[in-house]
């Protein structure tokens, strides 16, 4: 019922007109977005870099509708990578391979990624390909390894989602291809033909997957605000003597902040997933849909991270 609620609020345009003129629900979304222009984000990227973690940079609104959208979206993430390029941001770019019309057509979409990842490639930077639901996890993983990683193996990566039955053996196909992995649960929901449906499981399946691309993985990013799963992170990577430099921790942006500046501290690697752009309250209300249970865990790692700063 929760779910339904929220997809249906996440559809009403009025709802989204009033949302984004009242002052308090605007400034819930700017815990969790960084605005709605990219220089707000660039903005958040460089009180992130202050504090020395890098960033991972989205422009929502993945769903274009024709090829003007798609390519008007590509327009943009290459002006972000100018951008970040001039202001010397430690910075790369995520992106959705919807966002860049895979819906309307698969040679519009590599053609866009193709020109964001040439201008990635004469910067020296980085793209990761978002994972969307599992009815695009074969076309995602297909058109990175047929058409885009044999000509940007440095430029490209992709992302894995532990809550996936298939996830354990995909870890592995990518360390065998040196490919760079962001690990992550899954937000999504998932029928249980192609998903775990139980947390255990789930957790279970991200610790198996967290072992093989760090012991045999290139640079993998490590994304969970689970702090068990972090410590069995980083006793995993001490036990077996991976240099802290042979991965990161990723995190949302205005998620578990006082978890990651202790990992800075500690020496490790973070870099924050910073999403932007005029269509946050629905990628928020999309977000808690996917999984109802998201409603609990922003609540819940707002207020770990309250008490945490008032024992510091």
């Amino acid at each position: 019922m929760l779910r339904n609620a929220l997809l249906y609020l996440s559809s009403q345009p009025q709802v989204f007109k009033f949302v984004r003129s009242n002052r308090m629900a605007k400034s819930f979304a700017s815990r969790f977005v960084a605005g709605e222009t990219l220089e707000t984000a660039l903005a958040a990227i460089k009180q992130l870099n202050s504090q020395g973690i890098t960033a991972t940079l989205d422009l929502l609104g993945e769903s274009v509708r024709n090829e003007a959208e798609a390519r008007e979206s590509a327009r943009q993430y290459i002006q972000m990578l100018d951008e970040i390029r001039k202001r010397k941001l430690n910075a790369n770019a995520s992106v959705k391979l919807t966002a860049m019309g895979l819906d309307i057509s698969e040679d519009l979409c590599v053609s866009n990624l193709q020109n964001i990842l040439d201008k990635a490639r004469e910067y020296e930077t980085f793209i990761r390909l978002d994972m969307e639901s599992s009815e695009y996890t074969e076309k995602t993983l297909s058109l990175f390894y047929e058409r885009l990683f044999p000509s940007y193996r440095g430029n490209v990566g992709l992302v894995l989602q532990s809550y996936l039955y298939r996830s354990t053996s995909d870890v592995e196909i990518a360390n065998r291809a040196a490919a760079r992995v962001r690990l992550c649960k899954g937000a999504y929901k998932e029928p249980a033909t192609v998903a775990y449906p139980d947390k255990k499981d789930v957790d279970e399946s991200y610790v198996r997957c967290m072992k093989l691309l760090l012991a045999d993985g290139h640079y993998p990013g490590i994304a969970t605000h689970d702090e068990e799963i972090v410590n069995q992170t980083k006793r995993f990577a001490r036990e077996n003597d991976i240099p802290s430099d042979r991965f990161e921790f990723q995190m949302l942006y205005g998620v578990r902040r006082d978890l990651q500046e202790k990992l800075v501290k500690e020496g490790y690697r973070m870099r924050v997933y910073v999403p932007y752009g005029t269509q946050w309250y629905p990628y928020l209300m999309r977000r808690l849909a996917e999984r109802p249970a998201n409603v609990a865990f922003i609540t819940g790692n707002v207020i770990k991270e309250m008490v945490g700063r008032s024992k510091s």
